[in-house]
C-alpha cells in the first residue's frame, strides 16, 4: 500500500468538507489525516489530504476529488518535491524526578514546552511524520496523559505549479 499526499484547494462555503469526506466513505476509502484551512484568499481554503492504496485506487480518489465541483485544484505532493510538516502536542506526567529528563528529549528534537503543571508538561513539535514517531517512542518511556497530533500538512516546492485565481 502506498501513501499519496493529496493538497486541494476547494471553495471555502459550508459543505465542502462534508462533500469530500463523504466521497471517501461512499467509495469504502480512508482517510489516514485531513486538514484544512483559509488560505490567503479568504474565498479558497486548502485541504491536506492522505490516503493509503494501491496505485489504481489512489489514482482514481484523484479523479473522483476532480469532478466535485468545489474543488479548484488538486497537486500531489511528492516526497522530494514537496515540504511536509505536521503538529503534535503531548501532555506527560512529569514529577520533580523526571521533569528534567523529559525536557532534555524536547530539547534534541526542538521542541518547546508549552506549559508546566505541577505534575505535567505539555510539550510541542512539528516536523516530519518520522520525527514525530520517533519523539512519542521516546516519551512512551513515561506516563503520556493526553497526545493530539494535526496529520500531514502542505505545499509543492516552487513558483512553478502555483494556480493564480
Amino acid at each position: 500500500m502506498k501513501k499519496r499526499v493529496l493538497s486541494l484547494l476547494v471553495d471555502n462555503t459550508s459543505g465542502v468538507l462534508s462533500r469530500v469526506a463523504g466521497l471517501f466513505s461512499r467509495r469504502g476509502y480512508n482517510i489516514d489525516s485531513l486538514t484544512v484551512g483559509e488560505t490567503a484568499d479568504p474565498r479558497y481554503s486548502r485541504m491536506t489530504v492522505v490516503a493509503r492504496g494501491d496505485e489504481q485506487i489512489l489514482d482514481q480518489i484523484v479523479k473522483q476529488l476532480a469532478k466535485l465541483i468545489d474543488v479548484v485544484d488538486i497537486k500531489v505532493l511528492e516526497e522530494e518535491s514537496s515540504v511536509n510538516r505536521e503538529l503534535v502536542l503531548v501532555k506527560v506526567r512529569a514529577d520533580a524526578a523526571d521533569r528534567q529528563s523529559i525536557i532534555a528529549i524536547a530539547n534534541v528534537f526542538r521542541g518547546s514546552i508549552i506549559d508546566v503543571g505541577k505534575d505535567s508538561l505539555i510539550i510541542e513539535l512539528t516536523g516530519q511524520q518520522s520525527k514525530l514517531d520517533a519523539f512519542v517512542e521516546l516519551l512512551r518511556g513515561y506516563e503520556i496523559l493526553e497526545l493530539a497530533r494535526t496529520g500531514i500538512t502542505g505545499l509543492s516546492r516552487g513558483a512553478e505549479d502555483i494556480r493564480y485565481l
